[in-house]
């Protein structure tokens, strides 16, 4: 095994890509032991990444919960069979206690990672921290000097990067195909309804509460471009607005209603609740996200009941939403390259990302997660790959792959991963700069944008 899916030597591929996907098998082997996890936030993430211990049970098992909610912490102790004495409400009540699993895995919402990654890193346990780092550059400081300090294996949850089609990408640009990387487009398309319920309705929404949108929604999508490009990033610049959002573009014929229950129109809006949550789970018969993000017990009764009273409910023209539904941002690296990157709320895909890399000698298309179309200048050829026909794992949902290649990653090896702390800190700083830019006009200098901020450019 290794921190990629499995290589089918059956597959007909071209052989620059059979070499160098073979050559990244990671040398390490499985553990010689299971690796032992608790969980820090039972909520989708913290379940996500649990559920590698179904797939792998003979390397890793899930043996403490920390989770406020009951529901969700004791569905987790159920299906990990818990001892009692290894459950908390609070990870504040974990912490007191002796070291209990090689791995904490921290899974909290985002404004809440600070805190309990430097307690957990002082008490020497190996991290996997799903993203962002942290709300602030400051946060992001601290944990970086909690995990040099405690000499710990930390890895991100940049899942981008893990994901098998995006492997292909890299390796195709590292084989020199392409040639040298000139300029990078990049979509991150997030989804009408998706947006709804993340950035508008959802916990996403506020960047006092969680974080601007761009940190939340594609910081790993940044950290993808500088993944695929070996130059660093010295120029950034950012615009992007709210621009649908809001109680100025609420159709007059809603009138006064607050949650689509009650409103006269709520049929005629593409943004409905109903159609969102309710419609999905009668019609389409789906329980799992995002309908369970509205409530834990999922039936008819409960859903309708949270639709009604809850923020998940709400008319999007009258939440307390303030993030951005749309970004640009533009990147220039040392050696002369380009990137650019649009999230964009308003798209009929949900998260299928598209990418286009053009190089010296040829160029990739990326549309979505199933297909990789590559040229080549002098042959004049067009060839076209899948995924699925390159890797034995067939299962690309959940980030198109990236999670459970991430927690494979991470348990395998205990820390030979694909994002480093430099990876994760220079990628999240650009983050913050592209933000800064968009607050600020500017287009922002990442060397003078670190030293304002005291960081080191080594780490």
């Amino acid at each position: 095994m290794s921190w990629i899916p499995a290589f089918s030597d059956k597959i007909e591929c071209p052989i620059f890509i059979v070499n160098l996907l073979k050559s990244k098998q990671s040398t390490s082997s499985h553990p010689s032991k299971p690796i032992t996890i608790s969980i820090i936030g039972a909520g989708q993430r913290g379940f996500t990444y649990a559920n590698y211990t179904k797939i792998e049970p003979q390397w890793a098992k899930v043996v403490a919960v920390a989770e406020p909610i009951e529901f969700r912490r004791n569905k987790m102790v159920k299906l990990y069979n818990i001892s009692k004495e290894n459950v908390f409400i609070d990870w504040k009540e974990m912490i007191k206690r002796p070291k209990l699993s090689d791995v904490v895995v921290i899974a909290t919402l985002d404004d809440l990672h600070v805190e309990p990654t430097i307690a957990f890193a002082n008490k020497k346990y190996n991290i996997l921290l799903e993203k962002p780092m942290a709300i602030n550059i400051e946060g992001c400081k601290k944990i970086k000097n909690a995990v040099l300090e405690n000499e710990i294996i930390f890895t991100i949850g940049h899942v981008l990067r893990y994901t098998p089609h995006n492997i292909l990408v890299k390796s195709i640009i590292d084989s020199g195909f392409i040639g040298n990387v000139v300029n990078i487009q990049h979509m991150e398309p997030v989804g009408f309804w998706h947006f709804t319920h993340s950035y508008v309705r959802g916990n996403w929404r506020k960047e006092k509460e969680s974080c601007f949108s761009l940190m939340t929604k594609c910081c790993h999508d940044i950290d993808l471009i500088s993944y695929w490009n070996s130059s660093p990033c010295v120029k950034i610049s950012s615009f992007g607005n709210l621009v649908y959002f809001n109680s100025k573009n609420k159709p007059k014929e809603a009138g006064d209603a607050k949650h689509c229950s009650e409103c006269k129109i709520e049929s005629t809006c593409p943004y409905s609740a109903k159609k969102i949550y309710i419609d999905n789970f009668y019609k389409k018969g789906v329980e799992s996200w995002p309908v369970n993000v509205v409530t834990d017990i999922v039936d008819i009764e409960n859903l309708t009941d949270a639709l009604k009273n809850g923020s998940y409910g709400r008319c999007v023209y009258e939440c307390d939403n303030d993030v951005v539904d749309n970004q640009v941002v533009n990147l220039e690296f040392a050696n002369g390259s380009t990137a650019n990157i649009t999230m964009i709320a308003y798209t009929e895909t949900a998260c299928e990302r598209k990418t286009k890399i053009f190089g010296t000698l040829g160029e990739i298309e990326c549309d979505g997660i199933d297909t990789i179309t590559y040229y080549n200048f002098l042959t004049r050829k067009k060839e076209i790959i899948k995924p699925v026909d390159i890797f034995e794992h067939k299962d690309l949902s959940s980030h198109g792959g990236g999670d459970l290649a991430l927690i494979r990653s991470f348990i395998y090896s205990i820390g030979e991963s694909l994002s480093t702390l430099k990876d994760v800190n220079n990628s999240h700083l650009l983050v913050f700069a592209a933000e800064y830019s968009r607050k600020t006009g500017k287009t922002i200098n990442i060397q003078e944008f670190r030293e304002m901020w005291g960081i080191n450019s080594q780490i």
